[in-house]
């Protein structure tokens, strides 16, 4: 427990810090190297269960996501008159999405067109770096597109670390104190629904007093954080599925009470997307 508080301590402000003055280039140079610390563990837990993907090409592609993120997120739109719109492409070159995963692709093809693994493991190679992509890499480089919404993009990024880190803090004391009934014990044997309700609680508590400094509406940001938490906690249960799949407790040791940082922003990974999403279909349309 010590060291889980020792290592929050120093971190946290570390990260507030850089939320919050960096420039949205570095904190997107950030959150890239953040996942691939990430992927070197969750490509390692597939190689405990037999599959070995393509480790180098998986992390240039994480790269270039979380660049196509960045660009994307720098187009300018105006508006015209008579209904014309005007775009300016503020990067100086812009990759989409679609293009980062399609090279992700192709690439995965040649290599196993020309690896000289055997045959019968090109299938599994791909597979798990396709899974890296999907259920970690895409939905946490939405991180870099919250950043970059105007004028609250920073606000919001913190509103998204500090729901899930309050979610988790409370649910860990409230499931220690109050815990009784099981919520997965297949997956995480000491997770409860008393915790759980108290991750909800606080991820509600975090709303109302990020609501009054961003001056949005609170029954908004309430939603969006009810949200965000039910999938950042479904995020933590499917990675503990990794875990049980590999038969270890942690995915790493990098963060000293903490485990690995795939453990450590698991929650985020799902977490993130929720909040862009729902910002864009709620809060903009106010």
């Amino acid at each position: 427990m010590f060291l889980r508080l020792a290592t929050a301590a120093v971190l946290i402000p570390i990260v507030v810090v850089l939320v919050w003055w960096a420039p949205p280039i570095v904190l997107a140079g950030i959150a890239a190297v953040v996942t691939i610390l990430a992927l070197v563990e969750f490509l390692n837990l597939g190689e405990r269960i037999g599959l070995r993907g393509f480790k180098l090409w998986t992390y240039f592609c994480t790269v270039l996501m979380f660049y196509a993120q960045f660009s994307l997120g720098r187009i300018e739109t105006h508006t015209l008159a008579g209904g014309i719109s005007m775009v300016r492409d503020a990067a100086g070159g812009t990759l989409s999405v679609e293009a980062s995963l399609l090279i992700f692709l192709f690439g995965c093809v040649l290599l196993g067109l020309i690896t000289k693994r055997p045959l019968h493991e090109v299938l599994p190679a791909i597979a798990i770096g396709s899974a890296a992509l999907l259920f970690v890499v895409l939905p946490f480089s939405y991180i870099v597109r919250l950043d970059e919404i105007e004028p609250v993009g920073r606000q919001l990024v913190l509103f998204t670390l500090v729901l899930v880190w309050a979610g988790d803090m409370l649910a860990y004391f409230v499931g220690k104190s109050l815990g009784r009934v099981a919520m997965a014990p297949a997956l995480s044997p000491q997770k409860t629904w008393e915790g759980a309700m108290g991750n909800v609680l606080a991820s509600m508590i975090v709303a109302v007093l990020f609501a009054r400094w961003m001056q949005t509406d609170v029954l908004t940001l309430l939603v969006i954080a009810g949200v965000a938490n039910i999938a950042g906690q479904a995020g933590d249960l499917i990675e503990s599925a990794y875990k049980r799949g590999a038969a270890v407790k942690d995915s790493g040791g990098l963060l000293p009470g903490h485990g690995g940082m795939l453990d450590r922003i698991d929650s985020l990974i799902l977490a993130t997307p929720a909040v862009w999403i729902l910002y864009q279909w709620l809060a903009r349309s106010q």
